[in-house]
């Protein structure tokens, strides 16, 4: 299982990457190719250091690489990453399927045949 072979610190840094709307169009906008952090910041109401911040979250959650280009710094999102992100959601939705299954199961039995006629076996 993905989730187990990941560590809960792991795990926990990529939810909260991915918690916030902002990061999340940062992480997207990267996919359609390397932007730098300056050219990602024209495009928030926010200061240039508040981006770095938020790339910075993305970065410690495996999300998305930096590197440096002259006086540039150069954000890629990491395919493999994403794919990883998917694994963990994909791990998640299966057990919580399983669990909802084996819930209804023991509703079911719990209800057993119901008497439809509720008058029967009284005494009249």
């Amino acid at each position: 299982m993905v989730v187990d072979e990941s560590t809960d610190e792991t795990v926990d840094r990529l939810f909260h990457a991915l918690a916030d709307a902002t990061r999340r169009n940062i992480l997207h906008r990267c996919v359609r190719g390397e932007l730098s952090v300056s050219r990602l910041a024209e495009d928030y109401p926010m200061s240039f250091a508040a981006v770095q911040k938020h790339v910075a979250v993305l970065e410690r959650a495996g999300l998305v690489t930096k590197q440096r280009r002259g006086r540039e710094q150069l954000v890629r999102t990491d395919p493999e990453a994403i794919v990883r992100a998917r694994q963990v959601l994909d791990e998640l939705e299966t057990a919580w399927r399983g669990r909802v299954n084996r819930m209804a199961g023991l509703l079911a039995e719990d209800s057993g045949p119901q008497d439809n006629n509720p008058t029967e076996g009284r005494n009249r």
